[in-house]
């Protein structure tokens, strides 16, 4: 059997503990039953994705992950564009304006 280490924020691991136990018993091998569970589901939900071709020929994959490094909700996102939006409307008005 192979052998994988984790790191999960203290919360996660706490919650996937109490439920691993509650699910397989409080006994030697509960979290190693869960813990393969959780990855055998895993990888059959997303294994379709790998179905879907290379980024080559799915753009859609070539965008996955692009953005990971933002920190921002994509609801702030779109305020901060939309923010940028009404900027340059007010200054395309007002200049429009002074020509008057």
């Amino acid at each position: 059997m192979g052998e994988l280490k984790i790191v999960l924020p203290e919360e996660v691991e706490q919650k996937f503990r109490k439920l691993a136990m509650q699910r397989f018993g409080y006994q030697k091998g509960a979290l190693s039953k869960a813990g393969q569970k959780a990855v055998e589901e895993w990888s059959v939900m997303h294994s379709d994705e790998m179905d879907m071709g290379s980024a080559d020929e799915n753009p859609i994959l070539a965008l996955r992950g692009i953005l990971k490094h933002v920190k921002k909700t994509s609801v702030e996102l779109q305020h901060e564009a939309w923010d940028g939006v009404y900027e340059n409307f007010a200054k395309k008005r007002k200049g429009s304006q002074r020509g008057v």
